[in-house]
């Protein structure tokens, strides 16, 4: 009697738990269906930021749908950026209405500190491009999910910057690599100061950088070792959206251009086709610089100088432009002497990247130059341990080089799902 109670009792049990399952099934199913339904209502974005932690960005904007081609997407969220004069980055978010949101666009700013951590900064990008979201997502049936919150901010104190807005670096790396017949060490360190407002940008960069090879091939031993030493400066003074005057100065020493010192003032005026504000998506910049420079070469060069005193030129022209539909980045630089107006030099580089079609990217760039400006070459024929270890600078009229891609991608275009397992989604990497 006793075994048929506990019989009848483990079967009640049991059928009360298959009933709260099969209810709980049924409210999670409700609730998926309910979801799916608003989901599918939900607004398209399309997230446009080489340089974003979009895992991080899906988990934490999660009322949005992500897709792969801007052409769908209702918004088109694209991010720029450039350092601060502090050492950290402005981002700005400049959200595109598209489809029926044509009407709304909007550009925001987030400017993250020299000391910020990753995810501080990726925490603060989140925050803008959610308020930058909601006059889209006010538009959505997603919208009755959304709620506001305030949090007052802690009483501000006015704090005196004992720096006056200077900022110093310093840098030391080193490097260490050997074998049984070749083994190689490299140090290099750096100083830096900058200062820079919206009236002067004023910046000293110090750098040191030695490198020593040796080879042993059983019957002989190289060695090459190659040092360099440099102080450059840059003094700019803002003269409204357009224009800018300053000019730089450099001193450098280096065994590998055989310059025992060479120090240039180039002074120079700038020209910004665009307010200097919208530096981040277009820029077409003409800067002409006229100056002096003092060589002392270490030995003699092909033209019989062991010093010399230069006066020369420059005219460069640059444009950037960044768009939804791509990026193209170009520029032109020309140099020459004034004693000899054949030592000159013509560099140019572009790259252009675009989005074809839906999935479809493609991207090519190159540079080339024509050099005729060698006046530090040192006299004589290099040899096969300086031409094969590169322990000195070698003749030549030019130089060039490209490269290409291309990517192609199909399928869904939705893109909500984060999986970080085995490595993905930015977190640990395993390589087999």
């Amino acid at each position: 009697m006793k075994k048929l109670f506990m019989v009848s009792a483990a079967i009640i049990f049991s059928l009360t738990l298959l009933s709260q399952e099969a209810d709980t099934s049924m409210v999670t199913q409700e609730a998926d269906t309910s979801m799916a339904k608003y989901r599918k209502d939900a607004l398209k974005v399309f997230l446009d930021c080489p340089f974003c932690d979009d895992d991080y960005i899906r988990r934490e904007i999660s009322f949005v749908n992500y897709v792969r081609d801007r052409k769908v997407a209702d918004v088109h969220i694209m991010v720029t950026s450039q350092q601060t004069g502090s050492g950290g980055r402005e981002y700005i978010m400049h959200f595109f209405g598209q489809n029926g949101y044509t009407r709304l666009s909007d550009t925001l700013a987030y400017v993250s500190k020299t000391d910020n951590t990753r995810d501080e900064t990726r925490s603060g990008q989140v925050e803008i491009m959610k308020m930058g979201l909601m006059p889209f997502v006010s538009k959505t049936p997603l919208s009755k999910f959304i709620k506001i919150n305030y949090k007052p901010p802690v009483k501000e104190e006015v704090v005196e910057d004992k720096w006056n807005q200077w900022v110093f670096k310093t840098r030391l790396n080193g490097s260490l690599e050997g074998q049984k017949s070749y083994n190689y060490d490299r140090i290099s360190g750096s100083f830096s100061a900058s200062r820079v407002t919206p009236e002067w940008k004023i910046d000293f960069d110090l750098y040191y950088r030695v490198s020593n090879d040796e080879f042993d091939t059983g019957d002989t031993i190289t060695k090459s070792s190659i040092k360099s030493k440099s102080f450059d400066g840059l003094i700019v003074k803002s003269l409204g959206e357009h224009w800018s005057v300053g000019g730089r100065f450099d001193v450098l020493f280096s065994t590998y251009s055989n310059y025992k010192l060479k120090g240039l003032v180039y002074p120079g005026i700038e020209f910004n086709l665009f307010p200097y504000s919208e530096s981040t998506r277009k820029q077409f910049l003409i800067l002409y610089s006229l100056g002096y420079s003092y060589n002392s070469y270490q030995d003699s060069t092909i033209y019989n100088k062991m010093e010399e005193n230069l006066f020369g030129h420059s005219l460069d022209v640059a444009m950037e432009f960044t768009q939804k539909w791509g990026s193209i980045n170009t520029s032109i630089d020309w140099s020459n002497y004034f004693h000899d107006w054949s030592k000159n030099n013509l560099s140019s580089f572009v790259s252009l990247n675009i989005r074809v079609a839906k999935g479809l990217q493609i991207g090519f760039g190159g540079g080339a130059s024509i050099i005729h400006d060698q006046l530090s070459l040192v006299k004589g024929e290099a040899s096969s341990e300086e031409i094969f270890l590169r322990r000195r600078e070698l003749e030549t009229s030019y130089s060039y080089f490209t490269y290409f891609s291309v990517s192609y991608t199909f399928g869904s275009i939705y893109n909500n799902v984060v999986n970080p397992r085995f490595g993905g989604g930015g977190g640990m990497m395993f390589y087999y």
